[in-house]
């Protein structure tokens, strides 16, 4: 059985025209299936506005979809009875695009990723101290850390503090929606490094949405393609995206920039 299922999810957004009800629907996603397996990631690549934040919300059980199922272990979490939804909330976890969002501005580091153990786990506050003082220092960070506050970090930093918070309750799936993409390409760099390291370690899934070709394809082991909410390509062997013939899969290429400027091609009219 795989770890996550999405089975045909569809889901619009309803807009209101002034002084009228009628409902002007938006079809956000369109039959949308893809499964996840354990220890693995997948890459969901796609342009802005293709569907991908709002599919990330879907299986993080944020935004219940009109049509369609989302199994994780085989439960349905917008069905699934108390018990089983809170075992769902502990193992599958986010890390989001704006670290400074993500975190309550008057807590400390050590606040931070200590809430979700306080939340699931009975430790005495020098358990708890110890384990926290762990996570920091296995995303690279240290004990010195503990009562810094989020505007005493660089946004690398910061996020390495989200990913300890994620990491704090061991859970079988993180989403990492745009994780890196508001980092410089060497945080960027670390931070990917730091996600594969903790796969291997722990035995993670990903869900990685992201529009950065070289990202996707530096952490996944599987690449999908999502334009305008419809999953047009899904590749079990990530090589496969750069023979893909899809009209989409080539454009998105086709905008892709070397990574350094050296290896750039000028383009001629």
């Amino acid at each position: 059985m795989s770890l996550l299922q999405v089975k045909d999810v569809t889901h619009s957004y309803g807009s209101r025209k002034l002084f009228n009800w009628k409902d002007r629907s938006k079809k956000i996603l369109s039959n949308i299936s893809l499964n996840i397996e354990e220890g693995t990631c997948l890459g969901l690549l796609g342009t802005s506005g293709a569907g991908k934040s709002t599919l990330g919300k879907v299986i993080l059980g944020l935004e219940r979809p009109q049509l369609g199922q989302v199994l994780f272990q085989g439960h349905d979490i917008y069905s699934a009875d108390k018990h089983i939804r809170q075992n769902i909330r502990r193992d599958l976890q986010a890390v989001f695009q704006d670290s400074y969002s993500s975190v309550n501005p008057r807590m400390t580091a050590e606040r931070i990723i200590a809430e979700p153990l306080e939340n699931y786990e009975k430790l005495t506050p020098t358990e708890q101290k110890r384990t926290v003082i762990e996570l920091l220092e296995r995303v690279g960070l240290s004990e010195k850390d503990l009562k810094k506050y989020p505007n005493q970090f660089s946004g690398g930093q910061l996020q390495r503090i989200n990913v300890a918070r994620a990491i704090s309750l061991k859970p079988k799936l993180i989403v990492l929606d745009e994780s890196v993409s508001s980092l410089d390409m060497v945080n960027q760099t670390l931070i990917l490094e730091l996600l594969k390291e903790l796969k291997a370690d722990f035995g993670l899934s990903y869900l990685f949405i992201t529009h950065d070709i070289n990202a996707a394809y530096t952490i996944s082991d599987r690449l999908g393609v999502l334009e305008k909410g419809e999953l047009v390509d899904l590749y079990d062997e990530k090589n496969l995206f750069f023979t893909s013939k899809h009209p989409v899969v080539n454009e998105m290429r086709d905008s892709m920039l070397a990574s350094h400027p050296r290896f750039r091609s000028v383009r001629r009219a």
